[in-house]
């Protein structure tokens, strides 16, 4: 099994923030911005914004767990550092990285900006590893190395637990290697944050094809049948789920878009259903769903 990197303890959440005054500044924000960004928050206990803004910095910190840290900074009590880094107002908030501020922002500002503001100091440290990890994961399923990869994948997701694409990557191991259950209930225990991710909707998709393919007959007679009973929409419909039972991916989008041709209200629309399914479990820039989606959407506009 892959091997990215001994895993660093896990920073507990009181050490994450911290109180600083002038005496520590050197060494709880330059000195340890150099291992990680520090979010400096200039604040007074008589400030109204500050202390909407302080415990959501917080939160969003120890959501971090550990990829940055939170200095909390009393003007009151601390006026020399204010006056040398022109705090004019407050709250006002510093990131220091390497030893200097290279992003702020002043006054209270609604929760999706804080996380954006901490999601983009997180990513100046990298990922430990953990993008390299994936594709090696990817590598093994595609060589067939499924055992492996579900390894690699459960490992990833041992650092980082709502990482969409380990967990998509996760379920798809399971389906190569016929663990359909194990599969669904993975997917039924997706973390909130990440259950509507791309990775994990594609993964759905593949499950949902692979119960299609345990019941899909023959190709060679359905395709006797189809020949023999063109305008028998469950036959064309069947046909499509046989051929890519086989791998025939590109064969059973032409199909169903055949399908949706002929009558595209047939089951209440289940034919672009069908093919929506299909692309979701595809990579977005596969060139079969690429073109298919074209396909389709120049149908439904026509």
């Amino acid at each position: 099994m892959l091997e990215f990197g001994q895993k660093q303890p896990e920073t507990p959440a009181a050490d994450l923030i911290s109180d600083v005054t002038e005496a520590t500044f050197m060494t709880e924000v330059i000195d340890a911005s150099r291992d990680v960004p520090v979010i400096v928050d200039f604040w007074a206990p008589w400030c109204g914004p500050c202390k909407t803004l302080g415990p959501a910095l917080e939160a969003a910190v120890t959501a971090a767990r550990g990829k940055v840290r939170m200095a909390k900074v009393n003007v009151d009590e601390n006026q020399m550092i204010a006056a040398q880094l022109r705090i004019q107002s407050i709250p006002t908030v510093y990131a220091f990285w390497q030893g200097k501020p290279v992003d702020g922002f002043q006054g209270a500002i609604a929760g999706s900006e804080i996380k954006s503001f901490v999601d983009k100091l997180s990513a100046l440290v990298g990922d430990g590893g953990l993008s390299e990890a994936i594709a090696a994961a990817e590598q093994m399923l595609a060589e067939g190395a499924a055992v492996d990869a579900a390894e690699t994948f459960a490992a990833i997701l041992g650092e980082e637990q709502e990482n969409a694409p380990a967990y998509g990557g996760l379920v798809r191991s399971h389906l190569a290697l016929g663990n359909l259950d194990q599969a669904e209930g993975l997917l039924k225990a997706a973390p909130a944050a990440i259950a509507r991710s791309v990775e994990v909707e594609a993964a759905r998709a593949q499950l949902d094809l692979a119960r299609q393919a345990a019941t899909a007959g023959p190709v060679a007679d359905l395709q006797r049948e189809v020949a023999a009973r063109p305008d028998d929409h469950q036959l064309r419909f069947d046909l499509a789920l046989a051929l890519h039972a086989e791998g025939r991916v590109e064969e059973a989008v032409d199909t169903l878009l055949d399908l949706f041709r002929r009558d595209r209200e047939w089951k209440d629309g289940a034919a672009k259903a069908q093919l929506f399914t299909i692309f979701e479990a595809l990579k977005p820039t596969d060139p079969i769903a690429l073109k298919g989606r074209r396909k389709l959407s120049s149908m439904i506009f026509s």
